[in-house]
């Protein structure tokens, strides 16, 4: 995940619940294939929607604690914040099309 900024345990508050702008994070670990399928899609989604939807990583083997906060059981896993709370969930190695689509409810 080059360009998606990761966020920690340390920094998930500020980072998601504290954010003024809408947040997608993608949970995954360096083991998982369809997490890498999926990374240059988050990319693209970053560069897209720079300015209005912040686009983070969260590495599940570093920062478990997010997690299971969250009850992140199977990745990849995308969770969609909007003012501190979550409001949609994309399991698995989707088309762009699909999280588009909740990107689009997330910001109207």
């Amino acid at each position: 995940m080059v360009n998606v900024p990761t966020v920690t345990d340390a920094s998930f508050d500020a980072e998601v619940l504290d954010s003024t702008q809408p947040v997608l994070i993608d949970f995954w670990a360096p083991h998982c294939s369809a997490c890498r399928t999926l990374a240059p899609v988050v990319e693209d989604l970053a560069r897209e929607f720079a300015g209005r939807l912040k686009v983070l990583s969260v590495n599940t083997e570093v920062s478990p604690l997010i997690a299971s906060r969250y009850a992140v059981r199977s990745i990849p896993n995308l969770l969609f914040f909007k003012d501190g709370r979550v409001q949609d969930q994309v399991i698995g190695a989707v088309p762009k099309m699909k999280l588009l689509k909740v990107i689009d409810r997330l910001l109207s």
